[in-house]
């Protein structure tokens, strides 16, 4: 596979950026890290997405050539957030040379690409890469574009009902969402957000059914934490000790209600991103595993009281 090389003449962004050209490569980082501090990470959910269809990798509406490296994830967090249906884009100039316009209102979603320039060192010419910027534009972003209105067809869902969980669940009284494409707790609503159960699919390592619950355990958690529950602080963002810290009790509640009720909790591939985080976390304390496990506990058993 190999990504869609722009020319400097197609790649004048569309819209203006507030990052300069010396900290594009921040850029790049805040916009990965931007759906991870909603608990998902760009490049795997066990959920199919707003097009009921598993992530596909972007394409060039012009070349029908896939995009590669940080393009990808790039153009799938504009497909998370946006809830694009289609895979296919293209720069403004690409689409205009189709005789397609861009909707009124609608901005661009950034991708880079190498580049390079001239300086003499040690009396020699050298060309010197650096990061450039480019703008592209979802086909579902086109003047031209209407959403699929045929009537979908039944989605069977994969995930089985699992009723000791559903009555712990219930129990709780917890406020639990199905809607939208992603799964997090929602402290100013105090209200979990859950894709619906026939979005949840089959992984490598888990069934649809413990993708599902195994996720619900680990908002639950999250949920535990509220002022008005067990008070933990729950504001922090994604590279900060709060952070790391509520992340880490979550994933150990989670991993001991799952246990309990015996449900399959298989590592998902995106905790590998919270790892760094939980490391600087247990190398700058060496109590705080002791310290997580230990509220981890206490939220299995608050939860396990409202019984």
């Amino acid at each position: 596979m190999t990504d869609t090389t722009l020319s400097n003449a197609d790649a004048k962004p569309n819209a203006k950026s507030s990052y300069s050209r010396a900290d594009l490569h921040q850029q790049v980082t805040d916009t990965i890290i931007a759906p991870m501090e909603a608990g998902t990470a760009p490049w795997h959910q066990p959920w199919v997405g707003g097009n009921r269809q598993p992530f596909r990798l972007p394409v060039n509406a012009r070349t029908a050539k896939a995009y590669s490296g940080i393009n990808i994830l790039l153009l799938w967090c504009a497909v998370q957030s946006k809830e694009f249906a289609s895979h296919e884009w293209a720069t403004l100039k690409q689409w205009n040379a189709q005789k397609e316009s861009i909707r009124k209102g609608e901005k661009g979603n950034m991708i880079v690409y190498y580049d390079t320039f001239e300086k003499e060192v040690d009396n020699e010419i050298q060309r010197i890469p650096f990061l450039k910027r480019s703008y592209v534009f979802n086909r579902c972003q086109l003047a031209s574009y209407t959403p699929d209105e045929s009537p979908t067809p039944p989605v069977t869902s994969l995930v089985e009902r699992l009723e000791n969980v559903e009555r712990f669940v219930a129990n709780t009284k917890a406020t639990i969402r199905h809607q939208g494409y992603s799964a997090c707790y929602i402290p100013s609503a105090d209200a979990i957000h859950m894709p619906e159960k026939n979005s949840f699919i089959n992984t490598e390592h888990s069934t649809a059914t413990e993708n599902y619950y195994s996720t619900l355990m680990h908002e639950m958690t999250h949920w535990s934490g509220h002022p008005n529950r067990l008070n933990r602080k729950l504001s922090g963002r994604f590279g900060d000790v709060p952070y790391a810290e509520e992340e880490l009790i979550a994933e150990l509640s989670a991993a001991f209600l799952c246990a309990e009720l015996e449900i399959t909790n298989t590592p998902k591939r995106e905790h590998a991103s919270y790892l760094a985080n939980w490391l600087t976390v247990l190398k700058q304390d060496k109590h705080a595993i002791i310290a997580a496990a230990s509220r981890a506990s206490k939220t299995v058993e608050y939860l396990r009281g409202l019984l």
